[in-house]
């Protein structure tokens, strides 16, 4: 299986834990608009929301490599370029964990900068090149990364070196999650 069979068997088993619990909720926002809205409301009345494919090419990565000038590894690009999503939960044998994802295209250039910043502060510190993609649950003190140059996955405080390789791979990590309904849910 790769990274995209992975994520579409969380995202499956994410949707079969939550149907008979019903989806998820957020206060719509008309300025805040995503594909994964089941409804639209008022402004501020909760509506419903469900993780959404990506139909379109996303050229983040491709901009994101040119502003770090270097390769931004395929696995992260191929992760953060599948679905539009909150937060989906998960387990790990280390643990629960919450996989981001992009909300919307807005979104998705909130998550460059962030990436940029990120890149920058692990520049100005001389530590390898990492790119987030999860946070530990339930305080989100530490999160799980992808070291750039060899694809493998870290858990990372913000500042600090990485702490322990998790797998050697993003499709290994992966393989290792259990999803969890939405804390709201549960």
């Amino acid at each position: 299986m790769g990274i995209e069979q992975q994520l579409e068997r969380i995202v499956t088993e994410y949707q079969q834990l939550q149907e008979p619990l019903g989806w998820p909720e957020l206060p719509w926002e008309e300025q805040w608009q995503s594909p994964c809205l089941l409804e639209r409301r008022s402004e501020g009345e909760n509506t419903p929301w469900r993780p959404v494919a990506i139909e379109q090419e996303i050229d983040l990565f491709k901009r994101l490599g040119e502003a770090l000038e270097c390769e931004v590894h395929p696995d992260i690009a191929t992760y953060y370029s599948r679905y539009w999503s909150d937060p989906i939960y998960a387990a790990h044998a280390d643990g629960e964990l919450s996989l981001l994802f992009a909300w919307n295209e807005e979104e998705l250039e909130r998550l460059r900068a962030n990436l940029i910043g990120h890149a920058l502060t692990k520049q100005r510190l001389r530590q390898p090149l990492t790119l987030f993609f999860a946070c530990t649950e339930p305080d989100a003190d530490e999160f799980i990364s992808v070291m750039n140059d060899d694809g493998s996955i870290w858990l990372e405080l913000p500042g600090k070196k990485p702490l322990r390789r998790l797998a050697e791979s993003l499709e290994e990590f992966l393989s290792q999650l259990t999803a969890l309904p939405h804390p709201s849910s549960r």
